[in-house]
């Protein structure tokens, strides 16, 4: 399969905005095991203001937007050097590609990102997708590369788009505070139901949140793309997932209403 994996802040990184080295490293084990196993594999990943401010010092995250530049331009840096040399154990090649995601559906520089990422996976690399924070504000704002993951999933034409957060699936209510609230295996359609379940329901780190992953969701299923949320505190659960089990939600293609 051609999959697409979004990995969000909360995965990368403890509460401390520092990065989980040993959850890092098993994500590059296993996505490297499944590139083994004949998949391709595209990452989108967060992270590089959280690393960025690690870097410089800052104890907490700023509210003004260039100093969250700043940190982002350092802190890719040092995201690109960590997946090469994690990758780079399991004798695979990473690639960096920073898009702005308004420029990616122009017709020109989106014909030149099709090609890039086409000729990448021929090539049997990894490209490592992220916002390009240090020239772009949409993003930094917003924080939401779940929607980056669905453009890039249509872009590649991608069989699974998979999102991994902190949290297992869409539930019934929060889970954090209602006891009751049950995970919800399967969406066969994308109702106004499901969406007011995910409206303002954020992640602990994130602050895209399940209502980005819901629109997600509408942009790719049509397209003919599965699309799976699961929490990336288990990287191993994507071998489940591939091979169409896990804990975890399921958005099944065509599943909008």
């Amino acid at each position: 399969m051609r999959i697409v994996i979004k990995i969000g802040t909360s995965t990368l990184a403890y509460k401390t905005g520092l990065l989980n080295i040993r959850r890092v490293e098993e994500i590059c084990k296993v996505i490297s095991d499944l590139k083994n196993a004949g998949h391709e594999i595209v990452l989108v990943s967060s992270g590089a203001i959280g690393l960025g401010l690690g870097k410089l010092h800052i104890q907490s995250r700023p509210d003004d937007i260039p100093t969250k530049q700043a940190a982002a331009a350092v802190g890719q840096c040092e995201l690109m050097s960590i997946y090469e040399e994690y990758f780079g154990v399991y004798n695979h090649t990473v690639a960096q590609i920073l898009i702005t995601g308004a420029f990616a559906e122009l017709e020109d520089y989106g014909k030149n990102l099709d090609n890039t990422l086409s000729r990448l996976l021929s090539l049997g690399a990894i490209p490592i997708v992220n916002e390009n924070d240090t020239v772009t504000t949409d993003e930094i704002v917003i924080g939401d590369n779940d929607t980056l993951g669905a453009i890039i999933a249509n872009k590649v034409e991608a069989d699974m788009l998979i999102l991994l957060s902190d949290i297992d699936g869409l539930y019934t209510g929060d889970p954090h505070k209602d006891e009751n609230a049950t995970r919800i295996e399967v969406v066969e359609e994308i109702t106004d139901e499901i969406r007011l379940l995910a409206k303002d329901r954020s992640s602990v780190l994130g602050t895209g949140g399940m209502i980005t992953k819901i629109r997600a969701a509408e942009m790719v299923t049509p397209r003919g793309i599965e699309m799976v949320v699961a929490n990336g505190n288990n990287p191993a659960v994507l071998y489940d997932i591939v091979n169409g089990g896990g804990v975890c939600t399921r958005f099944k293609k065509g599943t909008i209403r």
